[in-house]
């Protein structure tokens, strides 16, 4: 499935809103390997991915841990937006499409914030709160 001009044309706009969302975190270390794949470490762990067309499937996506039950519910109640990611999916992990018409950034900003605490030492994810 190939990208549309327009989801191209949008992808460097969201992806820079996803890098600084996430950069907001305390600590946070972006990997950048091309356009297609960033990876948001904490302390030399990975918590999320933006993923470009991984593997040609023609969406644009933000990639996060997630517990099971969650991205269950995500992926049954929003199919269109939310889906399991290959290899992570069977690890909970989560993928929510962020080149759609309408992307739901709170949704992401929280998801986000969940992962890295999860991922992040406790004095580190305490500091992420809201």
């Amino acid at each position: 499935m190939a990208l549309t001009a327009k989801q191209i044309a949008s992808a460097a706009q969201r992806r820079r809103r996803l890098v600084k969302l996430c950069q907001a975190l305390p600590e946070v270390e972006t990997d950048v390997a091309g356009e297609e794949h960033i990876a948001f470490r904490i302390r030399k762990k990975i918590f999320a991915y933006y993923l470009f067309d991984h593997h040609g499937d023609g969406r644009i996506a933000f990639t996060c841990k997630a517990s099971l039950s969650e991205q269950r519910r995500l992926v049954f109640e929003t199919p269109e937006e939310c889906f399991v990611p290959p290899y992570l999916g069977a690890r909970g992990w989560v993928a929510i499409r962020i080149d759609l018409d309408d992307v739901d950034w709170t949704l992401i900003d929280e998801l986000a914030r969940r992962a890295y605490q999860q991922t992040a030492p406790k004095k580190l994810a305490a500091r992420a709160e809201r």
